[in-house]
């Protein structure tokens, strides 16, 4: 799977399940604010990744995201290792 059809899965799959139009998921976004997540839909997200990656996800991977780009960048080093 190449880095654009990953990064293209996640907007996708985001993009459904938090119910946003997939033009608001752009790289430089804050991705907190731009899917309106809260504790809980933190879970729902590591659930999603877990599913659809193939790859466990924990708090502290999630400490340092603060844009789409920064989740991109994280299930693709993930998805490559």
């Amino acid at each position: 799977m190449t880095n654009e059809e990953i990064i293209e899965k996640i907007r996708t799959t985001l993009a459904e399940e938090f119910e946003i139009d997939i033009e608001l998921i752009q790289p430089d976004a804050p991705l907190m604010e731009t899917l309106e997540l809260d504790s809980l839909d933190l879970v729902d997200m590591v659930v999603l990744v877990e599913k659809n990656f193939g790859f466990n996800v924990t708090g502290q991977d999630f400490a340092g995201i603060k844009t789409f780009q920064d989740f991109y960048d994280l299930v693709i080093s993930r998805v490559e290792s």
